[in-house]
């Protein structure tokens, strides 16, 4: 049985909220020079080396890492994926206790952000970050290096009252979490567990009580190039290829359709999505195209093994090239590379969530509410392969993965703050060791 929650005195509540207020100019500093550090996918390694020297100069015990396949691909957690792992970075920094009292915490983020898309539709450069009243702007900010940041910021706020964790704690940085998951994998195999699990992602000051699984495929269609005068006789791989799409959108149709068949998700209007993210093909605007590929995300549920629903996309398609008369005899190929994760549910009544609940109700004055999201966490991980409950938690933003994305400074101060009294109470507190003491 484990041990309860401490019981704050109210006045180390309000002394805790306070030192997160006084160091928030702090916070948001250290927040914005990371989000100056373009960490899409293959340049992680240079935020990652920002937040290692922060984690280091606190005196934190630091790993860092290259995401190894081979140590993860045999795991039923991987996701296939054919990029160089080389700059895909992971850093963990653990504090250790001088006696262990309480219950141990992995605060994990990930610093990977997505692609900004074009540039000029951004109202400043997104690797700019700039405010506009309650408002941080730039990519990567809301997902999620606010939160990130968060997670040092409320240790931050501890040490500065002179406390720390009376147990183990691992700060991880992960990457991968945009487009596999691979990142959060490789942590849990190289061995970093605890007794529970946060996660600031973007959350709208909610705790995130199921979310969906991911499958990245990509779809290959060739065609019978011939000169455009010569059409008729050859076969257009592009209009070949989008003619499967329709299929894909009835696929998804049933699958919304069967909501009410899976716990959490019943009252969602539509949490299953085939988004057609990318599509290429062809060489010559006067040839007929030889070649096309699109590039597809969809959502499955909770409990879906990705490999069933692999099986069903596949039929699918494959039904529809049966009826064309092209791809009839050239069938369209099916490539998995990405994303390849279950989704999960975060059961009702623990004790990390008792006690993330009474740190939120002190920090925001109001009670926890839970919801339920249609997108990928890496609180999968944790859940799922580890039986370790994971608490997706975190500030209000808009505009996530589009153009001018940001987050809200008043709700990230407030989640900075539960942060901080949830590991006060879930880890109990310890007087800080000097060299772990930050700078006021």
């Amino acid at each position: 049985m484990s041990p309860p929650e401490i019981d704050l005195a109210p006045e180390l509540i309000g002394q805790v909220l306070d030192a997160v207020d006084k160091g928030f100019e702090r916070q948001l500093a250290f927040t914005q020079q990371m989000m100056a550090l373009d960490s899409t996918r293959g340049k992680e390694h240079q935020a990652q080396a920002c937040f290692f020297e922060a984690l280091e100069s606190r005196g934190y015990e630091m790993d860092q890492w290259s995401i190894d396949i081979a140590e993860i691909e045999d795991h039923p957690g991987f996701s296939p994926v054919k990029v160089d792992y080389d700059n895909a970075v992971n850093v963990v920094g653990t504090h250790t206790p001088v006696e262990t009292k309480g219950r141990s915490l992995i605060l994990n983020g990930h610093v990977d952000v997505v692609p900004t898309g074009p540039v000029d539709m951004w109202t400043r450069p997104p690797f700019e970050p700039w405010i506009e009243g309650d408002w941080l702007y730039g990519r990567g900010g809301a997902d999620m290096k606010a939160g990130l940041c968060a997670n040092l910021a409320a240790l931050d706020a501890l040490k500065t009252l002179g406390w720390q964790p009376a147990a183990r704690v691992h700060v991880q940085s992960v990457t991968e979490e945009e487009c596999t998951g691979n990142g959060a994998l490789s942590a849990l195999v190289r061995g970093y567990r605890a007794d529970a699990a946060l996660i600031p992602e973007p959350e709208e000051n909610m705790l995130v009580r199921a979310n969906t699984g991911v499958i990245w495929f990509r779809v290959h269609v060739r065609g019978r190039p011939v000169h455009v005068r010569e059409a008729g006789q050859g076969a257009n791989a592009i209009e070949a290829a989008v003619s499967i799409i329709p299929a894909l959108k009835a696929l998804e149709r049933e699958w919304n359709d069967a909501r009410s068949e899976h716990r959490y998700f019943e009252s969602l209007e539509h949490p299953i999505n085939f988004n057609i993210g990318k599509i290429v093909g062809g060489d010559w605007a006067s040839s007929v195209p030889s070649w096309c590929t699109f590039d597809v995300r969809v959502a499955i549920y909770p409990g879906v093994d990705p490999r069933d629903a692999a099986k069903e996309i596949e039929a699918c398609i494959g039904a529809h090239a049966n009826d064309h008369p092209f791809l009839r005899d050239n069938p369209p190929e099916v490539e998995y590379n990405g994303f390849f994760a279950r989704g999960y549910v975060l059961e009702e009544g623990s004790d990390a969530e008792m006690v993330l609940g009474h740190a939120h109700a002190a920090s925001f004055g109001a009670s926890l509410e839970s919801f339920v999201t249609p997108g990928y966490l890496d609180g999968r991980v944790f859940v799922l392969y580890d039986d370790c409950p994971c608490l997706v938690y975190g500030p209000v933003s808009r505009d996530i993965h589009a153009f001018d994305e940001r987050v809200s400074l008043a709700s990230l101060k407030r989640v900075t703050g539960t942060i901080a009294l949830f590991i006060a109470s879930w880890c109990g507190l310890e007087p800080a060791t000097r060299r772990d003491r930050p700078r006021a």
